[in-house]
């Protein structure tokens, strides 16, 4: 090893320290009976994996086998022996999945950047990027035609778990539209043709990162539609305050998460300046009078129109009570020379408003600034994090299924790309300790 003194596992292994996880997991291991594979071993080798794109187990306790390297860093010697591939899923399926061993790892992966001085805490960024499902298209079947009254234990693991996350926001109740296509073998993955090329069945891996250097702060997978995604921005922007007591002064995302209900949620409720365009469908495309053609007045609570007449509400709330309609009189609109440019087909013209108006009048306020533009470039910094995921650690396809695998897949990625990043960034960065103390 001494030729390799800069082999990558040797600036990953300074900056780790896994001694703390068997005092993690020793409620789920009993104390009696044959001695169990040891747990640190595993998530050596499944970071092994992870960070130099060994996408098969069985290739990875190969791998191990013969590659000097990854020996050392398992902390394995010449005639130790490799654990069966076959202990891998029983593990993660298990104990890890029981402990949420993976999120602490990679928490514990954050905190180091944290202490390495690699996370400024002042800008994120947020957005999710597809991965394929370890689903078959031929043997999908029509949405009218699934079931979701199924007996759980009869059901592979993918369909339990599914069953079990009908009310989480990320997968069963993030929407009520009925899919065109579900794959028996894991219905939480969803069908969509959102690249613009053949549909397929996908998961969305959602990153939030800090923009200073690119460290992914949380990670967390939902279904592939855009209410999911931002229910899961929002889950790990919460996640990050708690675990780190990180909050952004701004964050930094793409027109899906501009929302009249995010834009509110993160103005009014967490402080957080949104740089993100609003979704706005208020432009009339007939040559008619827009909405921005009206001017609203906060004092009295009305528009005014392009021939000066005013615009008032009831109060009354349409659209699941998220937006307010200002009504013209009839009497002004009727003899109004403007009537064919404003309400050609109605007696009377009506503007409706949001009332989350003020956030989304904040955000577009912000729109074209140099914050905003700095924001802009910085958001670039995610499309990176993904494009070595994709390209670098070969994770353009799942091998779990079900919500939970797609969880772990994520995670364990999430730590590698960290990992990488601390070992190139500070290299006499100090591995958080068993004795140090993390987030509750």
């Amino acid at each position: 090893m001494r030729r390799c003194h800069d082999h990558l596992v040797r600036k990953i292994a300074a900056v780790l320290d896994l001694s703390w996880v068997h005092a993690e997991l020793a409620p789920y291991y009993p104390q009696i009976g044959r001695p169990s594979i040891d747990p640190e071993l595993m998530i050596r080798m499944l970071i092994v994996g992870y960070v130099f794109a060994i996408r098969s187990e069985r290739q990875l306790c190969r791998e191990v086998q013969v590659n000097l390297a990854y020996r050392w860093f398992c902390e394995l010697g010449l005639e130790d022996s490799i654990p069966d591939h076959s202990a891998f899923s029983r593990a993660r399926n298990e104990r890890f999945r029981e402990s949420g061993i993976f999120r602490r790892v990679f928490e514990r992966v954050v905190a180091s950047c944290i202490e390495g001085g690699l996370v400024g805490g002042e800008g994120f960024a947020v957005d999710a990027s597809l991965i394929e499902a370890d689903a078959n298209r031929q043997r999908s079947i029509p949405g009218v035609e699934w079931n979701k009254q199924l007996d759980p234990e009869a059901s592979s693991r993918a369909v339990k778990e599914y069953l079990a996350t009908l009310n989480d926001a990320a997968f069963g109740a993030a929407t009520e539209v009925q899919p065109k296509f579900v794959s028996p073998s894991d219905p939480a993955a969803q069908w969509t043709g959102a690249l613009k090329g053949p549909a397929f069945f996908a998961y969305a891996d959602n990153y939030l990162i800090d923009v200073r250097f690119g460290v992914i702060v949380d990670v967390e997978a939902s279904r592939a539609i855009r209410q999911a995604e931002v229910g899961a921005a929002r889950t790990m922007l919460e996640r990050t305050e708690e675990r780190f007591g990180l909050k952004p002064q701004r964050l930094a995302a793409d027109s899906a998460y501009g929302s009249a209900q995010m834009l509110n949620w993160l103005v009014e409720k967490k402080r957080i300046t949104p740089h993100i365009p609003v979704i706005d469908k208020s432009k009339r495309r007939d040559g008619a009078f827009s909405r921005e053609d009206f001017r609203y007045d906060e004092t009295t609570d009305a528009y005014t129109c392009p021939a000066g007449k005013t615009l008032t509400t009831s109060g009354t709330l349409v659209n699941d009570g998220a937006t307010l309609l200002y009504l013209a009189s009839t009497r002004d609109c009727a003899p109004c020379p403007f009537k064919a440019r404003c309400c050609p087909k109605m007696p009377a013209r009506r503007v409706p408003r949001s009332i989350y108006e003020c956030a989304r009048d904040l955000a577009r306020s912000l729109a074209g600034t140099d914050a905003f533009e700095r924001s802009r470039h910085d958001r670039k910094r995610i499309e990176m994090r993904f494009a070595h995921l994709k390209r670098i650690l070969r994770l353009g396809r799942l091998r779990l299924r079900g919500p939970r695998g797609a969880q772990d897949e994520f995670v364990l990625a999430a730590i590698a790309q960290n990992l990488r990043r601390l070992a190139k960034l500070v290299a006499n960065a100090r591995p958080l300790a068993a004795t140090d103390p993390v987030p509750a």
